[in-house]
């Protein structure tokens, strides 16, 4: 198998006017078919896409018409791998929502040994980074993507509204037991069947 890894490509800005770039996943499914289909000599694609949040600037208490500002340091993140003879894996995700709450959080109840140093907490100051990852079932071509396509920001947006109002309204034991209850609600949300990994440190 040779691999194809698109990180900047004159061939995927021409694709990007060819083609709808949102949402993410589908581009990303158009490239990853396109060289496949193109050069026999490629058997497999791994696209990566990155997306990060702008928002158009207020001036003069007017939306400005070309000037956008960056909207914090939170992503939209998706990987699709390309194989032509086992289909399109796509992951998509949130990397670096930075969350936090004054009150609402707890730690106690953990093992403890020798090498414990935090103490038990039943109120606290919690901040956290929320990465968030789910990964879709294998579609078995571009058409397949393109059946299931308004699932992708459906999703996207279901997994960033829970994980905020998980967190905002969670009475919190701890990090891990509020990003569990995250991934629960955006698996029984979502209708496309997928798996749900959550980072948050």
């Amino acid at each position: 198998m040779i691999l194809l890894a698109i990180l900047y490509s004159d061939c995927a800005a021409v694709l990007a006017k060819q083609n709808p770039v949102t949402p993410p996943e589908l581009f990303a499914s158009i490239l990853a078919t396109h060289f496949p289909a193109k050069y026999k000599h490629i058997h497999g694609v791994h696209v990566k896409i990155i997306t990060h949040r702008w928002t158009r600037m207020d001036i003069d208490g007017k939306p400005h018409p070309h000037s956008f500002l960056r909207d914090g340091a939170e992503t939209r993140n998706v990987d699709a791998y390309y194989h032509r003879n086992s289909g399109l894996t796509i992951r998509s995700g949130i990397q670096g929502l930075l969350v936090l709450k004054s009150t609402g959080s707890a730690f106690h109840g953990f093992i403890r040994d020798e090498y414990t140093t935090l103490p038990e907490v039943w109120d606290r100051i919690m901040s956290t980074e929320i990465d968030s990852v789910w990964e879709w079932r294998k579609f078995r071509d571009l058409e397949d993507v393109k059946a299931n396509v308004s699932a992708f920001a459906k999703t996207w947006e279901l997994a960033r509204y829970v994980s905020l109002k998980t967190f905002a309204n969670d009475d919190s034991a701890s990090v891990q037991a509020s990003m569990y209850k995250m991934a629960e609600q955006i698996l029984a949300g979502q209708k496309v069947e997928a798996q749900v990994d959550f980072a948050g440190g």
